[in-house]
Protein backbone atom coordinates (compact mmCIF):
# COMPACT_ATOMS: atom_id res chain seq x y z
CA UNK A 1 0.00 0.00 0.00
CA UNK A 2 1.35 3.48 -0.94
CA UNK A 3 1.69 6.03 1.59
CA UNK A 4 0.81 8.86 -0.75
CA UNK A 5 -2.48 10.29 -0.21
CA UNK A 6 -4.89 10.90 -2.98
CA UNK A 7 -7.01 13.93 -2.70
CA UNK A 8 -10.88 13.63 -4.06
CA UNK A 9 -12.43 16.89 -5.33
CA UNK A 10 -16.02 17.27 -4.35
CA UNK A 11 -16.92 16.14 -8.05
CA UNK A 12 -14.53 13.10 -8.29
CA UNK A 13 -16.71 10.21 -6.33
CA UNK A 14 -17.10 7.71 -8.08
CA UNK A 15 -14.17 4.74 -8.34
CA UNK A 16 -12.91 5.59 -11.30
CA UNK A 17 -11.05 8.49 -9.83
CA UNK A 18 -9.62 6.09 -7.02
CA UNK A 19 -8.90 3.17 -9.07
CA UNK A 20 -5.34 2.77 -9.93
CA UNK A 21 -4.04 2.88 -13.14
CA UNK A 22 -0.78 4.03 -15.55
CA UNK A 23 -2.17 7.68 -14.39
CA UNK A 24 -4.10 7.14 -11.49
CA UNK A 25 -3.52 7.13 -7.74
CA UNK A 26 -1.14 4.54 -5.93
CA UNK A 27 -3.60 0.81 -5.24
CA UNK A 28 -5.12 1.31 -2.00
CA UNK A 29 -3.50 4.99 -1.37
CA UNK A 30 -5.37 6.88 1.76
CA UNK A 31 -7.59 8.98 0.68
CA UNK A 32 -8.02 13.16 1.25
CA UNK A 33 -11.01 14.89 0.98
CA UNK A 34 -12.10 18.37 1.98
CA UNK A 35 -15.45 20.36 2.70
CA UNK A 36 -14.19 23.58 2.37
CA UNK A 37 -17.33 26.07 3.24
CA UNK A 38 -15.59 29.04 1.62
CA UNK A 39 -16.91 27.14 -1.73
CA UNK A 40 -20.31 28.10 -0.06
CA UNK A 41 -19.58 31.53 0.81
CA UNK A 42 -18.24 32.33 -2.68
CA UNK A 43 -21.46 32.02 -4.49
CA UNK A 44 -25.15 32.29 -3.75
CA UNK A 45 -25.96 28.53 -4.48
CA UNK A 46 -29.25 26.86 -4.95
CA UNK A 47 -30.15 25.41 -1.97
CA UNK A 48 -30.35 21.90 -3.49
CA UNK A 49 -27.30 22.18 -5.45
CA UNK A 50 -25.69 22.42 -2.17
CA UNK A 51 -27.47 20.10 -0.59
CA UNK A 52 -26.57 17.43 -2.85
CA UNK A 53 -22.68 18.19 -3.25
CA UNK A 54 -22.33 18.07 0.25
CA UNK A 55 -24.63 14.87 0.88
CA UNK A 56 -22.87 13.38 -1.77
CA UNK A 57 -19.18 13.88 -0.39
CA UNK A 58 -20.50 13.36 2.89
CA UNK A 59 -21.94 9.55 1.70
CA UNK A 60 -19.02 8.43 -0.25
CA UNK A 61 -16.63 9.48 2.79
CA UNK A 62 -18.78 7.12 4.55
CA UNK A 63 -18.54 3.99 2.13
CA UNK A 64 -14.61 4.81 2.09
CA UNK A 65 -14.81 4.22 6.15
CA UNK A 66 -11.18 4.54 7.24
CA UNK A 67 -9.02 5.00 3.91
CA UNK A 68 -10.43 8.57 3.92
CA UNK A 69 -9.44 11.34 6.26
CA UNK A 70 -12.40 13.64 6.11
CA UNK A 71 -11.85 17.58 7.23
CA UNK A 72 -14.41 20.33 7.39
CA UNK A 73 -12.37 23.64 7.10
CA UNK A 74 -12.83 27.08 6.11
CA UNK A 75 -10.64 26.75 2.81
CA UNK A 76 -9.08 23.91 0.96
CA UNK A 77 -5.66 24.48 1.80
CA UNK A 78 -6.61 24.87 5.40
CA UNK A 79 -8.30 21.28 5.17
CA UNK A 80 -4.90 19.86 3.12
CA UNK A 81 -2.95 21.27 6.08
CA UNK A 82 -4.98 19.66 8.53
CA UNK A 83 -5.39 16.23 6.82
CA UNK A 84 -1.75 15.43 5.32
CA UNK A 85 0.64 18.58 6.62
CA UNK A 86 3.81 18.93 3.84
CA UNK A 87 3.27 15.29 2.86
CA UNK A 88 3.37 15.25 -1.11
CA UNK A 89 -0.04 14.10 -2.32
CA UNK A 90 -1.87 13.33 -5.61
CA UNK A 91 -4.91 14.55 -7.05
CA UNK A 92 -7.01 13.73 -10.34
CA UNK A 93 -7.19 17.32 -13.04
CA UNK A 94 -9.44 19.15 -11.24
CA UNK A 95 -12.75 20.32 -13.41
CA UNK A 96 -11.94 24.26 -12.81
CA UNK A 97 -9.49 26.71 -13.72
CA UNK A 98 -9.64 27.79 -10.22
CA UNK A 99 -9.14 24.59 -8.62
CA UNK A 100 -6.26 23.62 -11.86
CA UNK A 101 -4.75 27.05 -10.45
CA UNK A 102 -5.26 26.15 -6.67
CA UNK A 103 -3.21 22.59 -7.14
CA UNK A 104 -0.52 23.68 -9.61
CA UNK A 105 0.13 26.01 -6.68
CA UNK A 106 1.17 23.91 -4.32
CA UNK A 107 4.57 22.34 -4.42
CA UNK A 108 3.20 19.14 -2.51
CA UNK A 109 0.71 18.19 -5.00
CA UNK A 110 1.26 15.88 -8.50
CA UNK A 111 -1.51 16.75 -10.53
CA UNK A 112 -2.66 13.40 -12.61
CA UNK A 113 -4.73 13.24 -15.90
CA UNK A 114 -8.22 14.54 -15.54
CA UNK A 115 -11.12 11.14 -15.50
CA UNK A 116 -14.74 11.41 -16.00
CA UNK A 117 -14.20 11.78 -19.71
CA UNK A 118 -13.73 9.98 -22.75
CA UNK A 119 -11.50 11.89 -24.66
CA UNK A 120 -7.68 12.81 -23.13
CA UNK A 121 -7.13 16.56 -23.23
CA UNK A 122 -4.12 15.97 -25.19
CA UNK A 123 -5.76 13.98 -27.95
CA UNK A 124 -8.77 16.92 -28.57
CA UNK A 125 -5.47 19.35 -28.52
CA UNK A 126 -4.32 17.45 -31.31
CA UNK A 127 -7.52 17.03 -33.35
CA UNK A 128 -8.16 21.09 -33.03
CA UNK A 129 -4.80 21.95 -34.14
CA UNK A 130 -5.78 20.14 -37.47
CA UNK A 131 -9.17 21.42 -37.79
CA UNK A 132 -8.46 25.26 -36.57
CA UNK A 133 -10.45 27.09 -33.82
CA UNK A 134 -13.08 28.69 -36.82
CA UNK A 135 -13.96 25.03 -37.54
CA UNK A 136 -14.17 23.25 -34.20
CA UNK A 137 -17.89 22.15 -34.52
CA UNK A 138 -19.50 19.76 -32.45
CA UNK A 139 -21.05 17.91 -35.42
CA UNK A 140 -17.72 16.96 -36.61
CA UNK A 141 -16.08 16.22 -32.95
CA UNK A 142 -19.32 14.18 -32.40
CA UNK A 143 -18.29 11.88 -35.19
CA UNK A 144 -14.59 11.88 -34.31
CA UNK A 145 -15.59 10.65 -30.83
CA UNK A 146 -17.72 7.98 -32.77
CA UNK A 147 -15.11 6.41 -34.56
CA UNK A 148 -11.93 6.85 -31.87
CA UNK A 149 -14.43 4.92 -29.16
CA UNK A 150 -16.39 2.77 -31.63
CA UNK A 151 -19.87 4.22 -30.55
CA UNK A 152 -22.82 3.11 -32.18
CA UNK A 153 -20.90 1.84 -35.50
CA UNK A 154 -20.72 -0.92 -38.02
CA UNK A 155 -17.48 -1.39 -38.39
CA UNK A 156 -16.61 1.80 -40.49
CA UNK A 157 -20.13 3.33 -40.99
CA UNK A 158 -22.64 4.68 -38.84
CA UNK A 159 -25.24 2.48 -37.57
CA UNK A 160 -28.39 2.81 -39.53
CA UNK A 161 -25.89 4.65 -42.42
CA UNK A 162 -26.62 8.33 -40.23
CA UNK A 163 -24.48 10.17 -38.17
CA UNK A 164 -27.29 11.89 -37.20
CA UNK A 165 -30.94 11.65 -36.25
CA UNK A 166 -31.99 14.83 -35.10
CA UNK A 167 -34.23 14.81 -38.15
CA UNK A 168 -36.33 12.29 -36.09
CA UNK A 169 -35.95 13.96 -32.60
CA UNK A 170 -37.86 16.92 -32.97
CA UNK A 171 -41.01 16.22 -32.63
CA UNK A 172 -43.62 18.68 -30.81
CA UNK A 173 -45.33 16.83 -27.86
CA UNK A 174 -48.51 15.24 -28.35
CA UNK A 175 -51.07 17.59 -28.64
CA UNK A 176 -53.84 17.76 -25.94
CA UNK A 177 -51.42 15.73 -23.57
CA UNK A 178 -50.34 16.71 -20.39
CA UNK A 179 -47.54 14.68 -20.04
CA UNK A 180 -46.09 11.97 -22.23
CA UNK A 181 -47.39 9.40 -19.79
CA UNK A 182 -43.73 7.53 -19.06
CA UNK A 183 -42.52 5.82 -16.03
CA UNK A 184 -41.52 8.29 -13.56
CA UNK A 185 -37.28 8.34 -12.96
CA UNK A 186 -35.24 6.73 -10.38
CA UNK A 187 -36.24 8.86 -7.21
CA UNK A 188 -33.62 8.58 -4.29
CA UNK A 189 -34.48 8.14 -0.33
CA UNK A 190 -33.37 10.64 2.00
CA UNK A 191 -31.49 9.24 4.93
CA UNK A 192 -29.94 10.58 8.27
CA UNK A 193 -26.88 11.91 6.11
CA UNK A 194 -29.21 14.03 4.03
CA UNK A 195 -30.63 15.31 7.73
CA UNK A 196 -27.43 16.33 8.92
CA UNK A 197 -26.70 18.19 5.52
CA UNK A 198 -30.08 20.03 5.93
CA UNK A 199 -29.55 20.64 9.51
CA UNK A 200 -25.92 22.24 9.06
CA UNK A 201 -27.47 24.39 5.84
CA UNK A 202 -29.86 25.55 8.00
CA UNK A 203 -27.14 26.34 10.91
CA UNK A 204 -25.08 28.54 8.57
CA UNK A 205 -27.94 30.59 7.18
CA UNK A 206 -29.13 31.26 10.20
CA UNK A 207 -25.92 32.13 11.52
CA UNK A 208 -25.24 34.47 8.42
CA UNK A 209 -22.58 32.65 6.72
CA UNK A 210 -23.76 31.50 3.47
CA UNK A 211 -27.20 32.52 1.82
CA UNK A 212 -29.29 30.76 -1.03
CA UNK A 213 -31.79 30.98 -3.46
CA UNK A 214 -34.21 28.21 -4.20
CA UNK A 215 -35.54 25.34 -2.55
CA UNK A 216 -34.07 22.07 -0.73
CA UNK A 217 -35.93 18.94 -0.80
CA UNK A 218 -36.41 16.03 -0.93
CA UNK A 219 -33.52 15.73 -2.80
CA UNK A 220 -34.26 14.60 -6.24
CA UNK A 221 -30.36 13.47 -7.87
CA UNK A 222 -28.37 10.64 -7.21
CA UNK A 223 -25.83 11.22 -3.94
CA UNK A 224 -24.33 7.72 -3.92
CA UNK A 225 -22.61 5.20 -6.64
CA UNK A 226 -25.22 2.75 -5.50
CA UNK A 227 -28.12 5.50 -6.42
CA UNK A 228 -26.72 6.81 -10.11
CA UNK A 229 -26.67 3.18 -10.87
CA UNK A 230 -29.78 2.87 -9.69
CA UNK A 231 -31.06 5.77 -12.02
CA UNK A 232 -29.17 4.69 -14.98
CA UNK A 233 -30.61 1.23 -14.99
CA UNK A 234 -34.02 2.65 -14.74
CA UNK A 235 -33.32 5.03 -17.21
CA UNK A 236 -32.06 2.49 -20.31
CA UNK A 237 -35.16 -0.21 -19.47
CA UNK A 238 -37.84 2.45 -18.73
CA UNK A 239 -37.51 5.74 -20.19
CA UNK A 240 -34.59 5.72 -23.17
CA UNK A 241 -36.85 3.98 -25.15
CA UNK A 242 -39.28 6.74 -25.76
CA UNK A 243 -36.26 9.80 -25.37
CA UNK A 244 -35.67 10.96 -28.74
CA UNK A 245 -39.02 11.95 -30.74
CA UNK A 246 -40.10 14.70 -27.97
CA UNK A 247 -36.12 15.57 -26.49
CA UNK A 248 -36.28 18.89 -27.60
CA UNK A 249 -40.26 19.27 -26.30
CA UNK A 250 -41.39 20.92 -23.32
CA UNK A 251 -45.13 20.33 -21.34
CA UNK A 252 -46.12 22.66 -18.14
CA UNK A 253 -47.05 19.83 -16.22
CA UNK A 254 -44.62 17.21 -17.25
CA UNK A 255 -40.70 19.32 -16.68
CA UNK A 256 -38.76 16.30 -16.41
CA UNK A 257 -40.48 14.34 -19.98
CA UNK A 258 -38.35 11.34 -21.41
CA UNK A 259 -34.81 13.12 -19.96
CA UNK A 260 -32.62 10.93 -17.97
CA UNK A 261 -31.83 13.25 -14.90
CA UNK A 262 -28.12 11.51 -15.16
CA UNK A 263 -26.35 15.17 -15.45
CA UNK A 264 -25.87 15.77 -11.89
CA UNK A 265 -24.61 12.24 -11.39
CA UNK A 266 -22.30 12.19 -14.49
CA UNK A 267 -20.97 15.52 -13.26
CA UNK A 268 -20.11 14.47 -9.61
CA UNK A 269 -18.12 11.75 -11.08
CA UNK A 270 -20.73 9.32 -9.89
CA UNK A 271 -20.95 7.31 -13.25
CA UNK A 272 -18.56 7.50 -16.10
CA UNK A 273 -19.21 8.30 -19.36
CA UNK A 274 -18.44 5.78 -20.79
CA UNK A 275 -20.88 2.97 -18.88
CA UNK A 276 -23.50 5.29 -19.72
CA UNK A 277 -22.90 5.38 -23.46
CA UNK A 278 -22.04 1.60 -23.20
CA UNK A 279 -25.19 0.63 -21.72
CA UNK A 280 -27.72 2.75 -24.27
CA UNK A 281 -25.67 1.05 -27.21
CA UNK A 282 -27.03 -2.09 -26.00
CA UNK A 283 -29.91 -1.16 -25.63
CA UNK A 284 -30.42 -0.67 -29.06
CA UNK A 285 -28.29 -4.04 -30.48
CA UNK A 286 -30.53 -5.88 -27.98
CA UNK A 287 -34.10 -4.43 -29.66
CA UNK A 288 -34.89 -2.40 -26.17
CA UNK A 289 -34.27 0.87 -27.50
CA UNK A 290 -34.94 2.55 -31.52
CA UNK A 291 -31.88 3.66 -32.83
CA UNK A 292 -33.32 7.41 -32.37
CA UNK A 293 -33.37 7.49 -28.81
CA UNK A 294 -30.43 6.20 -27.96
CA UNK A 295 -28.40 8.10 -30.90
CA UNK A 296 -29.66 11.11 -29.57
CA UNK A 297 -28.34 10.37 -26.31
CA UNK A 298 -25.38 8.79 -27.07
CA UNK A 299 -24.64 12.59 -29.17
CA UNK A 300 -25.69 14.21 -25.53
CA UNK A 301 -23.20 12.29 -23.48
CA UNK A 302 -20.02 11.29 -25.63
CA UNK A 303 -21.05 14.76 -28.39
CA UNK A 304 -21.86 17.41 -26.73
CA UNK A 305 -20.54 17.06 -22.85
CA UNK A 306 -17.37 16.45 -24.01
CA UNK A 307 -17.08 18.57 -26.29
CA UNK A 308 -18.04 21.52 -23.68
CA UNK A 309 -15.45 20.09 -21.67
CA UNK A 310 -12.92 20.23 -24.04
CA UNK A 311 -13.76 23.86 -25.46
CA UNK A 312 -13.26 24.89 -21.68
CA UNK A 313 -10.03 24.57 -21.65
CA UNK A 314 -8.50 24.86 -25.04
CA UNK A 315 -10.35 28.31 -25.83
CA UNK A 316 -8.29 29.52 -22.45
CA UNK A 317 -9.63 31.80 -19.46
CA UNK A 318 -10.08 35.02 -21.95
CA UNK A 319 -13.40 33.07 -23.43
CA UNK A 320 -15.09 34.02 -19.78
CA UNK A 321 -14.47 37.73 -21.04
CA UNK A 322 -16.21 37.15 -24.48
CA UNK A 323 -18.87 39.55 -25.38
CA UNK A 324 -19.23 40.02 -29.00
CA UNK A 325 -22.65 41.59 -28.66
CA UNK A 326 -21.59 44.20 -26.40
CA UNK A 327 -24.27 43.09 -23.93
CA UNK A 328 -23.67 44.57 -20.29
CA UNK A 329 -27.35 44.86 -18.85
CA UNK A 330 -27.29 43.63 -14.91
CA UNK A 331 -29.69 40.42 -14.25
CA UNK A 332 -32.61 41.84 -12.63
CA UNK A 333 -33.84 41.06 -8.97
CA UNK A 334 -37.03 38.84 -9.55
CA UNK A 335 -34.47 36.83 -12.17
CA UNK A 336 -31.78 36.91 -9.51
CA UNK A 337 -34.59 35.83 -6.76
CA UNK A 338 -36.09 32.84 -9.01
CA UNK A 339 -38.89 34.80 -8.28
CA UNK A 340 -41.72 32.85 -10.62
CA UNK A 341 -44.69 34.19 -9.03
CA UNK A 342 -43.62 37.92 -10.33
CA UNK A 343 -43.44 36.61 -13.82
CA UNK A 344 -46.65 36.84 -16.57
CA UNK A 345 -45.55 35.59 -19.27
CA UNK A 346 -46.43 31.39 -18.83
CA UNK A 347 -43.35 29.96 -20.54
CA UNK A 348 -40.53 32.19 -18.24
CA UNK A 349 -42.98 31.40 -14.87
CA UNK A 350 -43.13 27.98 -16.12
CA UNK A 351 -39.28 27.45 -16.19
CA UNK A 352 -38.41 29.49 -13.73
CA UNK A 353 -40.51 27.57 -11.51
CA UNK A 354 -38.75 24.20 -11.79
CA UNK A 355 -35.70 26.15 -11.26
CA UNK A 356 -36.30 27.40 -7.81
CA UNK A 357 -38.31 24.29 -6.94
CA UNK A 358 -35.66 21.33 -8.10
CA UNK A 359 -32.93 23.69 -9.55
CA UNK A 360 -33.33 21.28 -12.74
CA UNK A 361 -34.72 22.01 -16.22
CA UNK A 362 -33.82 20.33 -19.67
CA UNK A 363 -31.84 21.55 -21.97
CA UNK A 364 -34.51 23.43 -24.54
CA UNK A 365 -36.05 25.54 -21.58
CA UNK A 366 -32.46 26.13 -20.46
CA UNK A 367 -31.67 27.33 -23.98
CA UNK A 368 -35.20 29.01 -25.83
CA UNK A 369 -36.73 30.20 -22.92
CA UNK A 370 -33.90 31.17 -19.88
CA UNK A 371 -31.33 31.83 -22.52
CA UNK A 372 -33.37 32.83 -25.13
CA UNK A 373 -35.06 35.86 -22.90
CA UNK A 374 -31.84 36.49 -21.10
CA UNK A 375 -30.01 37.07 -25.22
CA UNK A 376 -32.41 39.50 -26.43
CA UNK A 377 -32.92 41.76 -23.26
CA UNK A 378 -29.29 42.30 -23.32
CA UNK A 379 -28.28 40.43 -20.04
CA UNK A 380 -24.09 40.71 -19.25
CA UNK A 381 -22.90 37.07 -20.48
CA UNK A 382 -20.62 37.02 -17.76
CA UNK A 383 -23.61 36.97 -15.03
CA UNK A 384 -26.17 34.85 -17.18
CA UNK A 385 -23.15 32.52 -16.77
CA UNK A 386 -22.74 32.69 -12.88
CA UNK A 387 -26.77 32.40 -12.93
CA UNK A 388 -26.54 28.88 -14.51
CA UNK A 389 -23.40 27.98 -12.74
CA UNK A 390 -25.35 29.02 -9.10
CA UNK A 391 -28.64 27.44 -9.92
CA UNK A 392 -28.21 23.93 -11.31
CA UNK A 393 -27.59 21.22 -9.47
CA UNK A 394 -25.44 20.04 -12.93
CA UNK A 395 -23.71 23.27 -13.23
CA UNK A 396 -20.09 23.66 -12.98
CA UNK A 397 -17.99 26.32 -13.95
CA UNK A 398 -16.54 24.19 -16.70
CA UNK A 399 -20.33 23.26 -17.99
CA UNK A 400 -21.83 26.54 -17.86
CA UNK A 401 -19.01 28.47 -19.84
CA UNK A 402 -19.26 27.59 -23.04
CA UNK A 403 -22.74 26.60 -23.11
CA UNK A 404 -23.92 30.20 -21.66
CA UNK A 405 -21.01 32.32 -23.31
CA UNK A 406 -20.71 30.32 -26.64
CA UNK A 407 -24.22 28.45 -27.10
CA UNK A 408 -26.68 30.43 -25.45
CA UNK A 409 -25.72 33.95 -25.49
CA UNK A 410 -23.42 34.28 -28.64
CA UNK A 411 -20.90 35.46 -26.69
CA UNK A 412 -17.84 34.88 -28.84
CA UNK A 413 -19.15 35.61 -31.66
CA UNK A 414 -19.55 32.49 -33.37
CA UNK A 415 -17.02 30.32 -32.83
CA UNK A 416 -19.01 27.77 -30.79
CA UNK A 417 -22.02 28.19 -33.02
CA UNK A 418 -22.94 29.69 -36.30
CA UNK A 419 -25.84 31.93 -35.35
CA UNK A 420 -27.43 32.95 -31.86
CA UNK A 421 -29.95 30.73 -30.30
CA UNK A 422 -33.15 33.10 -29.88
CA UNK A 423 -36.47 32.95 -31.40
CA UNK A 424 -40.33 34.20 -30.93
CA UNK A 425 -42.58 33.18 -29.28
CA UNK A 426 -43.55 30.96 -32.65
CA UNK A 427 -41.08 28.27 -31.71
CA UNK A 428 -42.34 28.10 -28.06
CA UNK A 429 -45.61 27.57 -29.07
CA UNK A 430 -44.68 24.88 -31.32
CA UNK A 431 -42.85 22.97 -29.06
CA UNK A 432 -44.70 23.19 -26.28
CA UNK A 433 -48.14 23.64 -24.22
CA UNK A 434 -47.12 26.73 -23.10
CA UNK A 435 -48.58 29.87 -25.09
CA UNK A 436 -52.25 28.44 -24.52
CA UNK A 437 -53.32 29.78 -21.31
CA UNK A 438 -50.85 32.66 -21.37
CA UNK A 439 -51.75 36.39 -20.76
CA UNK A 440 -49.57 36.99 -24.17
CA UNK A 441 -50.34 36.19 -27.58
CA UNK A 442 -47.15 34.36 -29.64
CA UNK A 443 -47.69 35.86 -32.86
CA UNK A 444 -48.53 39.66 -31.44
CA UNK A 445 -45.77 41.83 -31.62
CA UNK A 446 -47.23 45.01 -30.03
CA UNK A 447 -50.06 45.77 -28.06
CA UNK A 448 -50.71 44.46 -24.41
CA UNK A 449 -50.93 41.28 -25.81
CA UNK A 450 -47.53 40.95 -27.24
CA UNK A 451 -45.38 37.82 -26.29
CA UNK A 452 -42.42 39.24 -25.17
CA UNK A 453 -40.27 36.29 -26.88
CA UNK A 454 -41.45 37.62 -30.00
CA UNK A 455 -40.94 41.63 -29.45
CA UNK A 456 -37.69 40.99 -27.94
CA UNK A 457 -36.43 38.97 -30.68
CA UNK A 458 -37.30 41.10 -33.56
CA UNK A 459 -35.92 44.10 -31.54
CA UNK A 460 -32.74 41.84 -31.05
CA UNK A 461 -32.73 41.73 -34.53
CA UNK A 462 -32.91 44.97 -35.42
CA UNK A 463 -29.96 45.89 -32.55
CA UNK A 464 -27.76 43.68 -33.82
CA UNK A 465 -28.23 43.85 -37.20
CA UNK A 466 -25.23 45.17 -38.28
CA UNK A 467 -22.94 42.55 -36.35
CA UNK A 468 -24.88 39.64 -37.78
CA UNK A 469 -25.04 40.45 -41.60
CA UNK A 470 -22.84 38.98 -43.01
CA UNK A 471 -23.54 35.23 -41.24
CA UNK A 472 -25.41 33.44 -44.15
CA UNK A 473 -27.22 31.71 -41.92
CA UNK A 474 -29.03 34.65 -40.61
CA UNK A 475 -29.66 36.34 -44.26
CA UNK A 476 -33.28 35.44 -44.54
CA UNK A 477 -34.49 36.04 -41.06
CA UNK A 478 -32.82 39.46 -41.04
CA UNK A 479 -34.60 40.33 -43.86
CA UNK A 480 -37.78 39.69 -42.20
CA UNK A 481 -36.90 42.78 -40.45
CA UNK A 482 -38.02 44.92 -43.92
CA UNK A 483 -41.12 43.43 -43.80
CA UNK A 484 -42.24 44.42 -40.76
CA UNK A 485 -45.07 46.81 -40.74
CA UNK A 486 -44.97 47.65 -37.06
CA UNK A 487 -41.49 47.85 -36.87
CA UNK A 488 -41.30 51.05 -35.37
CA UNK A 489 -43.71 50.73 -32.80
CA UNK A 490 -42.71 47.58 -31.70
CA UNK A 491 -39.07 49.20 -31.10
CA UNK A 492 -40.84 52.00 -29.45
CA UNK A 493 -42.16 50.02 -27.32
CA UNK A 494 -39.70 47.51 -26.36
CA UNK A 495 -37.21 51.24 -25.23
CA UNK A 496 -40.12 51.93 -22.87
CA UNK A 497 -39.93 48.69 -21.64
CA UNK A 498 -38.74 48.62 -17.91
CA UNK A 499 -35.07 46.75 -18.10
CA UNK A 500 -36.17 45.60 -14.14
CA UNK A 501 -39.60 44.52 -15.03
CA UNK A 502 -40.58 40.87 -14.92
CA UNK A 503 -42.27 39.90 -18.22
Amino acid sequence: MSDTPHWLFGDQLGPHFTRSGPHGPARDAPLVMIEARSVLRRRRFHRAKAHLVLSAMRHRAAELGDRVTYVRADTYREGLRTAVGDRPVTVCHPTSRAALGLVTSLDQVTVLPPRGFLVPLDAFRAWAEEKGDAALRQEDFYRWVRREHDLLMDADQPAGDHWNLDHDNREPPPSDAETLGLPAPYRPREDAIDEEVRRDLDRWERAGEVSFVGADGPRRFPATRREALAALRRFVRRRLADFGPQEDAMLADDPVMSHSLLSSSLNLGLLDPAECVARAEDAWRTGKAPLNSVEGYVRQVAGWREYVWQLYWHFGEDYRRRNALDHHDPLPDWFLELDADAVTARCLRTVLTQVRDTGWTHHIPRLMVLGSYALQRGWDPAAVTDWFHRCFVDGYDWVMLPNVVGMSQYADGGLMTTKPYTSGGSYVNRMSDLCGPCAYRPNERVGERACPFTAGYWAFLHRHRERLGDNWRMARTLGGLDRLRDLDALLDQERRRSPAAPP
